[in-house]
């Protein structure tokens, strides 16, 4: 079975998702084979913390993060797109990362893998009073990145849609998140929609982490040609965080 060099995969449960499309973005510019994953798409539970895989790599749960797994481990690269409920990283976001941790045991077989993270939030980043949301869900991606010994070429956060815009009583609901977030006077009117493609700083910055993929892959896949035993350039490269916009 071939494995796609780069794997994108979306936490985002949204059919087409402002998260879906800037991971597709990244992908497209990589110039390499990938393969697009939506977690929501596929049944899987949280990691038992049994330890059944501690001797093979392989996770005894027998649902689609086992597949999952197997892709993830022949990467050579990822783009992980995550959002922000309730200021955090996004259950499904969390859970593949947790799940992974079989390929962990003893060869560390994610060593080296280069990611980066595609995070949408409707959290307006550096807003006083309103939690820090994509800074939180960032980090958590980094260091688990950080943990399991990945080269983390940084991320990339675009703002999204709080689900009140859409729900019908976005402007006169005690409880509603564009009012939270936006002031006692937003409207559903007023705040809008974000949309991806319309903030052409953050399209070209994921055009860019994507060409950045693309070059060290063909990098690692060029040394190890010329260089069989030689270890791969993204175990020897340090941390850059390539956009913050």
């Amino acid at each position: 079975m071939a494995f796609a060099p780069v794997l994108g995969i979306s936490g985002s449960p949204i059919r087409n998702s402002n998260t879906d499309r800037a991971v597709r973005h990244v992908l497209e510019h990589t110039g390499l084979s990938t393969e697009f994953i939506k977690l929501s798409e596929l049944t899987m539970e949280p990691c038992r913390a049994c330890l059944g895989c501690k001797e093979t790599n392989v996770c005894v749960v027998r649902d689609d993060a086992r597949p999952l797994a197997e892709k993830f481990r022949h990467a050579k690269a990822f783009v992980l797109g995550a959002f922000t409920p309730y200021s955090s990283l996004d259950a499904r976001s969390k859970m593949f990362m947790e799940r992974m941790y079989c390929l962990r045991h003893q060869t560390g077989l994610n060593r080296g893998k280069l990611g980066c993270a595609v995070i949408t939030t409707a959290c307006p980043p550096g807003v006083e009073g309103l939690p820090p949301a994509a800074d939180t869900a960032a980090k958590q991606i980094a260091f688990w990145m950080m943990e399991e010994g990945m080269v983390n070429l940084g991320s990339i956060i675009a703002l999204g849609n709080v689900p009140c815009i859409k729900c019908g009583h976005g402007d006169e609901c005690e409880m509603s998140g564009v009012k939270m977030l936006h002031g006692p006077d937003a409207t559903v009117k007023s705040v809008g929609v974000n949309v991806f493609e319309q903030n052409a700083t953050l399209v070209e910055a994921a055009a860019n982490l994507g060409r950045q993929i693309g070059l060290r892959v063909e990098a690692d896949l060029a040394l190890a040609l010329l260089m069989p035993s030689a270890p791969s350039r993204s175990t020897l490269a340090p941390h850059t965080d390539l956009v913050r916009p």
